[in-house]
């Protein structure tokens, strides 16, 4: 099965009181065969629109996004550049189609890596357990994963 490219507009906000915080998209989210990176690239467009909430400041080109950065071979100055010469999704997604060359089992894995964390290690889980509790979502058994915790935590389930 072919996978498009196509742009998606719709990003969630919530109001906590005079702040405004603009969520990125679902860390479910695929663009050329990867999840995670709509999300990564709403994460560098709010950046460098300085409306990148500090909640996600602490990790941005870390964790997961890093993750992503290093799967793809890319640089964190280059891949912002890409997304800061860019308009659309489509653009973005054409370039990743063009330079990042990955092997479809590494995309996998990534993909696997990025879905499962969270029920991947003894570390893992207590990380996962702990963010849950910090905010105030232990009691919420379905949520299994990072991925959970974070569409959870940015009320998407």
């Amino acid at each position: 099965m072919e996978e498009f490219c196509f742009d998606r507009g719709s990003q969630g906000s919530l109001n906590r009181g005079m702040e405004t915080v603009i969520y990125p998209r679902s860390p479910r989210e695929m663009m050329d065969g990867w999840v995670y990176l709509p999300r990564f690239v709403d994460k560098i467009r709010l950046h460098l629109a300085g409306q990148l909430a500090p909640d996600y400041r602490e990790n941005f080109l870390a964790g997961f996004d890093g993750s992503w950065l290093k799967s793809a071979g890319v640089s964190g100055e280059d891949f912002i550049n890409v997304v800061k010469g860019t308009i659309t999704d489509g653009q973005v997604c054409d370039w990743v189609r063009r330079h990042v060359k990955v092997p479809e089992a590494e995309k996998l894995a990534f993909n696997s890596y990025i879905l499962n964390r969270g029920k991947d290690g003894p570390e893992a889980k207590a990380r996962l357990e702990s963010r849950k509790e910090a905010a105030g979502l232990s009691h919420r058994v379905e949520i299994e994963t990072m991925v959970d915790y974070i569409d959870a935590d940015e009320k998407r389930i």
